[in-house]
């Protein structure tokens, strides 16, 4: 499968941004989906994971409540709509396709990546 992520920019404190992410290749709306983040010098971190289904979500202590994660299994597609962003979610996210369905707890359980988006928050 392959993966491009898009839709990532400059954007004030507070204000809102959707990444996307499309699916192309061999996909399977089987398998869960989730965004990871790279901010400058640090290593990547978890941000949300979606299962296969769309019906169950995780998302990191540190977005929960601002962003929301979704997806379009018709479209091949998932998205993350940011809101209230702050300074600190400057990075580049990248989606990965999960393994499985669920249970997708760490970056060895996504089998591939896209290109990533960069987002820049300005304070």
């Amino acid at each position: 499968v392959q993966l491009q992520a898009s839709g990532g920019g400059l954007v004030q404190t507070g204000g809102s941004l959707r990444l996307s992410c499309a699916a192309s290749g061999r996909t399977f709306s089987g398998n869960g989906m989730g965004w990871y983040r790279q901010a400058p010098g640090k290593e990547r971190e978890f941000v949300a994971v979606i299962s296969g289904t769309g019906s169950l979500k995780n998302y990191a202590d540190s977005v929960s409540g601002r962003f929301v994660i979704s997806r379009d299994n018709a479209k091949n597609m998932v998205y993350l709509q940011m809101s209230d962003v702050k300074p600190e979610d400057t990075a580049v996210y990248y989606c990965g396709q999960g393994r499985r369905a669920w249970y997708l707890s760490k970056e060895s359980d996504f089998s591939s990546w896209g290109q990533g988006t960069l987002v820049t928050v300005s304070s």
